[in-house]
C-alpha cells in the first residue's frame, strides 16, 4: 500500500512530466497504469478466447453462407421430371416423350434419361442390391439441364408435360432454392446475435478490468486530478495500455483461430474420396473460408483491439466525473 507521501511524490513526478517525452514518459506511464501483473495476464488470456469464438463464429457463418451458395446455384441449373407407373403405361415410351417435350422447350439446355441401372443404383442404399425394377412400382427420372440466363417457363412445361403424360410431374426444387436461402439467412443472423454477445461480454470485461486498474491505484489518480492534469491525459494512458493489451489478446485469439481453419482445410483435402470426407464435403464444403473469410478474421481482431481500448477510455472518463461530482458535492 502507497503511502499519502510517495502518492504526493508520484502525482509530482507524473504531473511534470506530462509535457516530457522518452523516458520520463514511460515513468509516468508505469505511475498511472500498472505493470503486467497476473490480472493483466488474464485479461489478455480471456480477450484471446473472446477473439478465438468470434472468429471461429464468422468463419463457421462464411461457410455455412458459402456453401448455400453452392447449393443454391447447383440445384438452380437442373430441374427432374418424374414419371410414376400406371397400369398400361409404356415406361420407356414415356420416359422418351417427356424428354422430347423438355428438350423442345426454350431455356433447356440439355435432357437425360437415368437409366435403370442408374436408378437401382440411387435406390441401393434403402432397397439393397439386386432390384428389379420390374417388380416395384418405381417412378423414372429425367434431368433437365437448364439454361441460368433464360430459365425456361415452368408452368408451361408443366402442362405440356400434363397434356401428354398424365403421370408426370415436374420438381423444379425452388422449394428446396428458398429452404437453403432461408437457412442461409437464419445461418447469418445467429452468427451475428453470438458475434454481438461475444463483443459485448469482452467489453464488460474490460470494464471490470479497467475499474480494478484504476481502484489499485486510484489514490494517485485523484491526486493527479486533484493537482490539476487533464482527464484526457490520464484516459490517454489507461488507453494506450489496454489497447497493447487488447491487441495482444486479439492477436492470439485470431492466429489460433486461422491455424484451425487451415487444418480443417488440410484434413478435408487429404479427407477426400472417403466417407467422412465426402459427407463433411457436401455439408460444409471443403472447410475453405477463402482470402475474404482470412480478411474478416484480421478485421475481428483489430475490431477488438480497438474495441478494448475504447471501453478503457469511457471508463476512466466515467470514473474521474465521479470523482468531480463527488468534489462538488463535498
Amino acid at each position: 500500500m502507497t503511502e499519502p507521501s510517495e502518492a504526493f511524490d508520484q502525482a509530482g513526478v507524473a504531473t511534470e512530466t506530462s509535457a516530457a517525452s522518452g523516458e520520463r514518459s514511460q515513468r509516468r506511464t508505469s505511475a498511472i497504469v500498472p505493470a503486467q501483473n497476473i490480472a493483466g495476464r488474464a485479461l489478455v488470456i480471456v480477450i484471446a478466447i473472446m477473439t478465438f469464438l468470434s472468429c471461429l463464429t464468422f468463419g463457421a457463418v462464411t461457410l455455412v453462407r458459402d456453401t448455400a451458395s453452392v447449393w443454391e446455384s447447383q440445384i438452380s441449373r437442373e430441374a427432374t421430371i418424374q414419371i410414376k407407373p400406371a397400369d398400361g403405361l409404356d415406361m420407356e415410351a414415356a420416359l422418351s416423350s417427356a424428354a422430347e417435350i423438355a428438350g423442345a422447350t426454350k431455356g433447356v439446355k440439355s435432357v437425360k434419361i437415368v437409366d435403370r441401372e442408374a436408378t437401382a443404383r440411387l435406390l441401393e442404399p434403402w432397397l439393397g442390391a439386386g432390384l428389379d425394377l420390374d417388380e416395384l412400382p418405381v417412378p423414372r427420372l429425367v434431368v433437365i439441364t437448364l439454361d441460368p440466363v433464360t430459365p425456361p417457363d415452368f408452368e408451361a412445361l408443366r402442362a405440356a408435360l400434363g397434356a401428354h403424360l398424365p403421370t408426370a410431374s415436374l420438381d423444379d426444387h425452388r422449394t428446396w432454392v428458398d429452404r437453403l436461402v432461408a437457412m442461409a439467412h437464419s445461418t447469418v443472423t445467429i452468427g451475428v446475435a453470438v458475434l454481438v454477445l461475444m463483443l459485448a461480454a469482452t467489453v464488460l470485461t474490460v470494464v471490470f478490468a479497467t475499474r480494478g486498474a484504476m481502484a489499485g491505484n486510484g489514490h494517485i489518480i485523484e491526486v493527479l486530478h486533484f493537482v490539476g492534469a487533464e482527464a484526457r491525459f490520464i484516459a490517454r494512458e489507461f488507453r494506450r495500455h489496454f489497447l497493447v493489451t487488447g491487441m495482444k489478446g486479439a492477436a492470439a485469439g485470431g492466429v489460433a483461430a486461422i491455424l484451425v481453419f487451415i487444418v480443417f482445410s488440410w484434413w478435408s483435402s487429404h479427407s477426400m474420396a472417403t466417407p467422412g470426407g465426402d459427407q463433411a464435403a457436401a455439408l460444409f464444403g471443403h472447410f475453405a473460408i477463402g482470402w475474404s473469410g482470412y480478411l474478416g478474421v484480421l478485421l475481428m481482431v483489430v475490431v477488438i483491439g480497438v474495441l478494448t481500448a475504447a471501453t478503457s477510455h469511457v471508463t476512466v472518463v466515467a470514473y474521474l466525473s465521479d470523482i468531480e461530482v463527488r468534489q462538488t458535492e463535498g
